[in-house]
């Protein structure tokens, strides 16, 4: 136990990385690991509340991803989208969207291509719903500055690209 006046380290989950050059860096691990966990188990149980029980973290994503504007997305725009290099997850996860009559395969040329069903775009509807009452209503009595929060949103977006730098000098060692 430390005194009140004595000064906590960081709070991380690893004090051996946060012994390193950059311990902040550290933090920002463990509280990016917290809130992708919080923000999947919320997407899940939001979809859940809006009707649509059984969905992965990423299929919710893709989801709303296909719903986005009312266009159809290809499978490597949903990839790129999501940054994720194993095509088979975005695949499974497709699947198993058009087997809940959620979204509907076509061709473009060669390519695979995914547009929102109407049961679809009314899962995310209520899923706004849900986002809204449950979520946004009590994020706003935080008071929170926006245009900090889409500060804090932009360095994220830039600090991935740190890591997948950094994960594509890993490959070659």
């Amino acid at each position: 136990m430390s005194d009140a006046g004595e000064k906590v380290g960081p709070v991380v989950a690893a004090a051996h990385l946060a012994a390193g050059a950059m311990p902040a860096l550290s933090e920002i691990e463990f509280a990016m690991t917290l809130m992708h966990h919080s923000f999947q188990r919320w997407m899940v149980r939001c979809m859940a509340a809006a009707g649509v029980s059984g969905l992965q973290p990423v299929a919710v994503h893709l989801l709303h991803a296909v719903a986005h504007r009312g266009r159809e997305k290809t499978l490597s725009e949903l990839c790129m989208m999501f940054n994720i290099e194993d095509t088979h997850v975005v695949t499974y996860a497709i699947n198993k969207l058009a087997a809940l009559d959620l979204v509907k395969s076509s061709r473009r040329g060669k390519e695979k291509t995914v547009k929102a069903t109407e049961k679809g775009v009314e899962a995310c509807r209520r899923y706004h719903e849900v986002r809204e009452a449950l979520l946004v209503d009590s994020m706003k009595r935080l008071n929170l500055d926006e245009k900090a929060l889409s500060g804090i949103a932009a360095t994220m977006r830039s600090i991935s690209g740190q890591y997948d730098q950094a994960a594509r000098s890993a490959t070659i060692l």
